[in-house]
């Protein structure tokens, strides 16, 4: 059995405070590297392997734009963007997944990432009071699938295509054979030697340390280490992403807001149970980092706006607008401001040069 838990104890990354004493502290590891592999800055345990989860979603979505499919199916920004994207399933999420399926002469029923409620609130609400279900379009990861899919049809040839995609997210199925080695190339990791579970849309996940995580980041920011293909793939999805920021998350969620802001000087992906990656592409630089208590989402966030401080270059407005991002008011429900979560000087401290 492959043991994922820290054989050591990692730092505090963020504090969350009520009034003026810390309630909760978050432990967790991250990694800085640069394209060539170089260590610029780390906190904690970067080596252990960890689950990336939807953190390595714009990694897998490579062969959907280096095969032709996105060519092919005449997919726009916003469909490319969703192939990277953890949605929040609002109704133009649902609406550009059902079209990006039906480019390529398919429907919701060749989904197989399963279905559960928008994580959108206020879309969730408003289906459930007019009496509508839900289908595998509203599953945060149905964009990726929906990428998967067209690929799966150009590598099926057009003829039994149907028949060929099913099961499709199998690990020996060749649409994810191809996915796996996509990310095995960007970060370096042996797929093989991994650790290896089920993500919670049914795809396969590789246990794949931080540094190499970071270092998969930094190739897709700049190109650098990929084949020509992947290169030319990671600066289209990047573009897409930072023209149509809505389609790779949704309203008032953290990657959308970053990259509203800060356009193509940021791309950054949360994952699951605590998991964000990043690229600087001005700088050349990945970042991987896990917050060890998994769910507690703010932790991460906050630690990422944390990094994307030290590493990305800001002007006042900007800074301004991160600092309110790494360090959050918490208020109950009268309004009330009841306390923060906080970087940590630790976390602060770090040197990004």
């Amino acid at each position: 059995m492959t043991q994922l838990h820290p054989m050591t104890s990692n730092p505090v990354l963020v504090e969350t405070w009520r009034g003026d004493t810390v309630e909760s502290f978050h432990r967790g590891a991250l990694a800085v590297v640069d394209a060539d592999g170089a260590l610029l800055a780390s906190l904690g345990d970067i080596d252990r392997p960890i689950f990336p989860r939807s953190a390595v979603k714009a990694l897998q979505a490579l062969p959907l734009v280096a095969s032709g499919a996105a060519d092919a199916f005449g997919l726009p920004d916003e469909a490319l963007a969703m192939a990277c994207a953890s949605h929040g399933g609002e109704p133009e999420h649902t609406q550009r997944v059902a079209a990006t399926l039906a480019a390529a002469g398919l429907d919701a029923d060749a989904l197989e990432c399963g279905a559960h409620w928008p994580s959108h609130e206020a879309t969730a609400l408003a289906m459930k009071r007019a009496g509508e279900g839900i289908c595998a379009l509203h599953n945060n990861c149905s964009g990726k699938h929906a990428g998967f899919l067209c690929f799966g049809c150009m590598l099926g040839g057009g003829t039994g295509t149907r028949d060929f995609l099913r099961g499709y997210v199998r690990p020996e199925h060749p649409v994810m054979r191809e996915v796996t080695a996509a990310l095995q190339a960007t970060t370096g990791f042996d797929s093989a030697q991994a650790p290896r579970g089920v993500d919670g849309c049914s795809i396969p996940t590789y246990g794949i340390p931080l540094r190499q995580l970071a270092l998969g980041f930094a190739r897709f920011g700049s190109g650098v280490g990929l084949s020509t293909e992947h290169a030319l793939a990671a600066r289209r999805l990047r573009l897409a992403v930072a023209r149509a920021p809505f389609f790779v998350a949704g309203s008032g969620r953290f990657d959308t807001r970053v990259i509203e802001r800060l356009g193509e000087r940021v791309f950054c992906k949360v994952g699951a149970e605590g998991v964000y990656c990043a690229a600087f592409p001005e700088r050349g630089l990945g970042v991987a980092l896990k917050v060890d208590d998994g769910g507690f989402s703010r932790a991460a966030d906050v630690a990422m706006a944390a990094l994307i401080e030290s590493g990305v270059a800001l002007d006042d407005d900007e800074t301004r607008f991160m600092r309110q991002l790494s360090e959050t008011t918490l208020s109950n429900w009268n309004g009330i401001a009841i306390g923060r979560v906080v970087a940590t000087k630790a976390l602060r401290d770090l040197e990004l040069a």
